[in-house]
């Protein structure tokens, strides 16, 4: 008899949820894969630095140019430094970097569980009394997010450094202003918030990752399948995390 449609729909939610919650469950179990994380850790790193930087530059000028363009009709292009600040710590650093984190790291993830599935090592490893979630998925998913969390930093960094140079030295604007101005609509708070996306887009991106990955099926047909799926549904997961975070802090906020 075929599936229902809603059914056949809710299903994979539910199976998500289901994994979401073991692994908080199992974050907190001993022993914790220590090897393993460093392992996964590094692997993220390894793909995620060099585009990301790639990405933060000259996404980061374009989009201060064109915000100190408009400044400059308005008669306020000494706030230059201040529009840099909410843009690139706002905005730009989360999504940037794990945009590359998810695109990069997380299939990384999704293409190396759904090897393991496909070739029954998933299956041998629950008969050998080893569960998945805690000797698997649990070190990927922190790994994803702490990597997550320290690019927003490197991409803030290299995107506030670059924001500077190309105002100073392309648009004239002065760089004492800049640096004045530059905490003038972010602080730490906002800074802070920033780090919270990057960690909670991090957390999305790997769980999606591992639970595409330990359901794949199909042979290698199916592994890229579910790799491509990775990054369509943390894709889709992060721009709605961004607009609630986002939505919620501007609330607090006012």
């Amino acid at each position: 008899m075929a599936v229902p449609g809603p059914a056949r729909i809710s299903a994979p939610i539910g199976s998500f949820y289901r994994m979401s919650v073991e692994v908080f469950r199992h974050g907190f179990r001993r022993p914790f894969q220590l090897r393993e994380f460093l392992q996964q850790s590094w692997m993220i790193v390894s793909v995620s630095v060099v585009p990301t930087l790639l990405v933060a530059i000259p996404f980061c000028v374009i989009v201060v140019f064109q915000l100190n363009q408009l400044l400059t009709e308005l008669g306020a292009a000494d706030l230059a430094g201040a529009g840099a600040g909410l843009a690139v710590v706002r905005e730009i650093g989360p999504m940037v970097s794990v945009l590359v984190v998810a695109g990069a790291g997380a299939t990384a993830i999704c293409a190396d569980l759904g090897a393991r599935k496909i070739r029954d090592e998933i299956a041998a490893m629950s008969v050998m009394g080893l569960n998945p979630v805690q000797r698997l998925v649990v070190p990927r998913v922190l790994a994803s997010t702490v990597v997550a969390l320290s690019l927003n930093g490197l991409v803030t960094f290299v995107g506030l450094a670059g924001s500077f140079l190309f105002s100073v030295l392309v648009q004239n604007a002065s760089a004492g202003l800049f640096l004045a101005n530059l905490t003038l609509l972010t602080g730490i708070d906002d800074l802070l918030v920033s780090e919270l996306k990057a960690a909670v887009f991090g957390l999305l991106s790997g769980l999606v990752a591992c639970h595409l990955g330990l359901n794949a099926k199909g042979g290698p047909k199916g592994v890229g399948d579910a790799v491509n799926q990775t990054v369509v549904f943390s894709f889709i997961l992060l721009f709605a995390a961004n607009s609630l975070i986002t939505a919620v802090f501007l609330q607090v906020g006012s």
